[in-house]
């Protein structure tokens, strides 16, 4: 009789190995998780004035969009990281990114100000994220005005910059920021807002800033330089213009026409952006969007931003059925049913990073 006749069944290697098979796999994936910060996508809030502090860190299964470069997201006017602990400026897609492998941080500039002092604000945030993450590159993405501030960075300090995505972004400025500037002309000696009706414009402009400010964590001592005027100034037709004059990077020569160069100074630029405001009828934003929409006079807009204002670099899609809003997933993902989600636009971009090993 043979040896194994005598053994209880229960150690066999037949039937025992399997087990063991699973209890090892589970022990690897225990110490994987527990010890390699690589197994998980990252995500940083950067509104604090002391650095940046971990939000979320999840275990990937995939690496869709792990880029060799940390993504930074960079608000709009009036934006900030997340409201009061409860909204995120750009809703739930950091999230999202992290679960493909993104080490992703986001930034807090002046609410309300020009993109040379916010840009200056994202440069020094930049440059403290480069320390932390190790890396010495970051993929710069910027909604709204956003997509200016990131510009900036790229154009004073393109050592750090990997590559720029502008999404629904006035890069030659906005026709509602023209209709609002030419109601409120400044005196024409000081260059300030001339009548007390300007004045409280624009000390609501500045009151918006800090009460972001504040929500997004910043105390009373540290809050932002807020300017509603230069912000105002800056996102006019004639204040962009003032800009791209010094820095001209991946923009058209024309006001409806296509860039020349997707790549400049070894930074690949890229864009994309919506049209349409009212693209759910239950978001109370988009009928908001429908009235400042109407300085456009019929031209394609999403509410704020023409198509032909957002092209930047090479040109993804100007035409996705969303609003201004919706190209942050704001508000609380109420976009466009049936149409292109704003994660998986921003994953399929990540994505293209990946591939172009940025």
């Amino acid at each position: 009789m043979r040896l194994k006749d005598y053994l209880p069944s229960a150690v066999m290697p037949s039937l025992f190995l399997p087990s063991l098979a699973t209890i090892g796999a589970g022990i690897f994936m225990i110490i994987i998780q527990t010890n390699s910060a690589q197994a998980a996508g990252q995500y940083y809030n950067c509104a604090n004035a002391n650095g940046c502090k971990l939000v979320d860190s999840q275990y990937f299964t995939s690496s869709y969009t792990k880029t060799q470069y940390p993504v930074v997201m960079a608000h709009g006017l009036g934006g900030f990281t997340t409201l009061f602990g409860v909204i995120d400026y750009f809703n739930g897609i950091p999230g999202e990114l992290i679960k493909g492998g993104s080490e992703v941080y986001t930034t807090k500039t002046s609410a309300v100000n020009n993109s040379e002092i916010r840009g200056e604000q994202l440069l020094q945030q930049v440059k403290t994220i480069t320390a932390i993450s190790g890396k010495p590159k970051v993929n710069l993405f910027g909604h709204s005005q956003g997509g200016i501030d990131i510009r900036y960075v790229a154009g004073v300090a393109p050592k750090y910059v990997a590559s720029v995505t502008a999404v629904s972004s006035p890069e030659q400025g906005s026709k509602t920021a023209d209709f609002v500037k030419k109601t409120l002309e400044p005196n024409n000696t000081t260059g300030e807002p001339s009548n007390v009706t300007t004045q409280l414009v624009s000390g609501v402009f500045n009151l918006i800033g800090g009460f972001t400010d504040i929500g997004s964590g910043i105390s009373f001592k540290q809050i932002q330089q807020q300017d509603g005027w230069k912000a105002l100034v800056a996102l006019s037709t004639s204040g962009a213009a003032t800009f791209n004059a010094k820095f001209p990077a991946a923009m058209p020569t024309s006001y409806c026409g296509h860039p020349s160069s997707t790549k400049v100074g070894g930074i690949n630029y890229y864009s994309f952006s919506g049209v349409g405001q009212l693209t759910s009828a239950v978001d109370p934003s988009d009928y908001l969007l429908a009235a400042t929409g109407v300085p456009f006079a019929g031209e394609s807009n999403d509410g704020l931003v023409s198509a032909c204002s957002s092209r930047l670099g090479y040109v993804i899609r100007d035409n996705y059925k969303m609003n201004h809003l919706d190209s942050a997933d704001q508000v609380l993902g109420l976009t466009a049913w049936g149409e292109s989600e704003p994660k998986s636009i921003y994953r399929t971009q990540v994505n293209r990073l990946k591939n172009a090993s940025l």
